[in-house]
């Protein structure tokens, strides 16, 4: 079964994470996701990211990554940052549909869409990595800084803390809270909108809008992916890594 599904809302494709409740990032969700952002970029005209009620994603699939060598994780890690990369770069309109938490790769995933829908609730959000010993990744950190500001930026990446839905929506890390059933109703709808303006005038500005970000990431991306990596099999990470693949 595919770890990401793609279906097809008229113009508008909806990619939807299907990798069971948590909808865990392991290496075949990326590999799946990587194909589905290319398949949509050339057959749609916008595009929703969505996953479950209960998660968008829970981020990395720790268990799985675990059992990799660093030749293994490294593979992983570029793989899914590339994904990450070519979705924020995507000439077309997008948006996030989050219907259930989205916990660290979960909120990666989300800051590279134009827009972010959330359900209210005790719906989580936010970057934790710090507290499992690891720098939140390059791509990531540039375009919260760019949606939420400096500071507020800091203050996530930091403490490592989650929020509720709510508090996300007051930094401007969503854009608007919603009703659950209404999520991606409203997603659809906002880039329905946005897919009607004409195309290049569009691309143009969203090129615009990513082009600062894509130039730092393109330039610097290998070296801060190793110091990630070198975080990740330190002895006191690969413990605090071990914890946490408990909750899984």
């Amino acid at each position: 079964m595919p770890k990401v599904v793609i279906e097809d809302h008229d113009s508008l494709a909806i990619i939807r994470l299907n990798n069971g409740a948590t909808n865990a990032i392991s290496p075949a969700l990326v590999e799946d996701l990587s194909v589905a952002v290319k398949q949509v970029e050339g057959q749609f005209h916008g595009v929703v990211l969505a996953g479950g009620e209960k998660f968008l994603s829970i981020g990395f699939d720790l268990p799985e990554l675990l059992k990799l060598d660093r030749n293994g994780v490294t593979q992983f890690f570029y793989n899914f940052n590339q994904a990450a990369f070519n979705l924020f770069t995507v000439a077309l309109p997008t948006a996030c549909a989050i219907a259930g938490h989205a916990i660290a790769g979960g909120t990666i995933l989300a800051l590279t869409c134009d827009y972010r829908f959330a359900a209210p609730g005790k719906k989580l959000m936010g970057l934790n990595e710090v507290k499992l010993g690891v720098p939140v990744p390059y791509l990531a950190d540039l375009i919260l800084r760019q949606i939420v500001g400096d500071r507020a930026a800091t203050e996530m990446l930091y403490l490592g803390e989650l929020m509720p839905t709510s508090e996300a929506e007051q930094i401007g890390l969503v854009d608007e809270v919603l009703p659950q059933d209404k999520v991606e109703e409203q997603a659809l709808e906002k880039v329905a909108k946005l897919a009607a303006l004409p195309r290049p005038a569009f691309e143009a500005i969203k090129a615009n809008r990513v082009e600062a970000i894509r130039i730092r990431y393109e330039e610097n991306y290998k070296s801060k992916h190793e110091t990630f990596l070198d975080c990740w099999f330190s002895e006191q990470t690969q413990g605090l890594l071990a914890e946490a693949a408990k909750k899984f």
